[in-house]
């Protein structure tokens, strides 16, 4: 008998009547069962998490950062078991698995560490109007309340663990909805917050299926602030649901790879497979199109597709490069895009194989605009390249897209780079690099559909939080 996972609820770890089985993508097999959580068990979370902010948001930074190291040094120490866990529930190579625990214990430490630095205020109305000279205005930073955060199953403990420090350390607590398909490992990284020791009700777990409790959990007015990494459709729809409470999505993309004539070929053919392949491309900031000077196209193409031909294939506890998708409609999907692209014209470099839902890399070449791979998220390993003749259409192409995630650009021009950066439309440039999530104290953002706010630890409490500030007039 498989094991039936609990929530932490309240300083308690409960089962629901219902539960939901989870399997292994890459096997079938079953990996246990997490609970399906009711409606009225959803209110008592929430409730659980109101009464327990008083006395959480009461600590001092200190105190509230001790729990957090605690945590993430149990996070250190258990990587390797959860992160086999991991590895299995969402067909990630081991190693991989294992890098996005201590990623995630290095989150947490980091944000602890930074809210430890968190200071308010103090100014003087002089310095506006000479006529208030008197008055003095202590600002400072207050905690939103209840937070909820929903991670996604690509980075199921990573993109939770980047939610809850930063909120948690802010004085808020916490309620994780974890993915489906990834909320074991979910469940798993509660148990390190559970054994730090935090106060009953201030970091509590939520599974559940999207049709009983979906809308529900973004809609129940105790939420104050959501925070969601996902598909596009999905976060569209929570800020519908969100209202006038303030939302962080962090949504799709269509990352552009931008190869000017004088890059250097061998580090941006290097850097296109790493950004393309990595997981499957099944990261938001995977790169999907390389948009490259027909002038070196050919060279270009022959560096990726050796380097891809030296990609492995096969199953996430052999650490090989490319796994299966999370899903059969992931895997159908992808294909339905690759077929696309064949029937159009596009030239197959490397060709389509699937078995199940393990897809072979796939690399595309002479992609046109009129193909869906040149502009839907495949979230799978298939790369098309988009031959172009100047800075311009490049450009142009890339601001087309509905996304505005990322881009990277690969030029020895530097006054050249950082121009063409003023000018695309989106989050974050690299310029002679991957597009990538990047360091946890940098800015990550998107523009249009990929999303709205901007995380990155500092940000992320910033956005957590909200600013009261008290006036009084010490002439009185």
């Amino acid at each position: 008998m498989t094991k039936q996972y609990k929530n932490y609820v309240n300083g308690e770890w409960k089962l629901s009547k219902e539960e939901i089985k989870i399997y292994a993508p890459a096997t079938g097999e079953e990996l246990g069962s997490v609970p399906a959580m009711s409606q009225e068990e959803v209110d008592y979370v929430y409730a659980s998490a109101k009464v327990a902010q008083k006395a959480w948001r009461a600590l001092s930074y200190v105190e509230r950062a001790e729990y957090l190291h605690k945590a993430a040094d149990i996070l250190m120490r258990d990587a390797e078991k959860i992160g086999a866990v991991l590895s299995k529930e969402i067909a990630k190579g081991y190693k991989s698995a294992v890098g996005e625990v201590i990623r995630t214990a290095e989150i947490i430490n980091y944000a602890a560490e930074e809210g430890v630095r968190l200071e308010g205020e103090v100014l003087e109305g002089g310095s506006f109007d000479p006529a208030s000279k008197k008055k003095i205005a202590i600002v400072r930073r207050e905690p939103v309340g209840l937070v909820l955060a929903i991670s996604p199953f690509n980075y199921p403990i990573n993109l939770a663990g980047s939610k809850i420090a930063p909120a948690l350390i802010s004085g808020n607590v916490v309620a994780l909805k974890p993915p489906t398909q990834g909320s074991i490992s979910g469940l798993l990284l509660a148990e390190a917050f559970a054994e730090a020791g935090l106060p009953a009700g201030v970091f509590n777990t939520i599974t559940g299926r999207g049709s009983v409790i979906g809308d529900y959990i973004v809609e129940h007015e105790a939420v104050n602030y959501i925070n969601f990494t996902g598909s596009t459709p999905v976060g569209e729809h929570i800020g519908h649901l969100a209202g006038m409470r303030p939302i962080m999505l962090e949504l799709g993309g269509k990352d552009s790879a931008i190869i000017l004539e004088d890059a250097d070929l061998d580090l941006a053919a290097k850097n296109i497979v790493a950004g393309a392949y990595g997981y499957s491309g099944q990261r938001c900031t995977a790169v999907k199109r390389v948009l490259v000077m027909d002038s070196i196209a050919d060279k270009l193409v022959e560096k990726v597709s050796a380097l891809v031909n030296n990609l492995t294939v096969g199953m996430p506890e052999d650490n090989a490069d490319i796994t299966p998708l999370i899903d059969t409609k992931a895997a159908d999907y992808v294909e339905g895009l690759i077929k696309d692209a064949q029937e159009k014209g596009a030239k197959e470099v490397i060709s389509f194989k699937r078995e199940g839902n393990l897809i072979s890399p796939v690399l595309f070449d002479n992609v046109t605009t009129d193909m869906r791979l040149a502009w839907e998220e495949p979230f799978g390993p298939v790369l098309p390249f988009i031959r172009v003749n100047s800075v311009e259409e490049a450009i142009e192409i890339s601001n087309k897209s509905e996304y505005g995630l990322q881009a990277s650009v690969f030029t020895n021009n530097f006054p050249l780079a950082f121009k063409i950066a003023e000018q695309l439309e989106v989050g974050t440039v690299h310029i002679n690099n991957k597009t990538q999530r990047g360091t946890d104290n940098f800015p990550f953002l998107g523009a249009k559909k990929s999303g709205a706010g901007t995380q990155g630890v500092k940000y992320s409490i910033e956005a957590m939080t909200t600013v009261k500030s008290t006036v009084f007039d010490i002439a009185k």
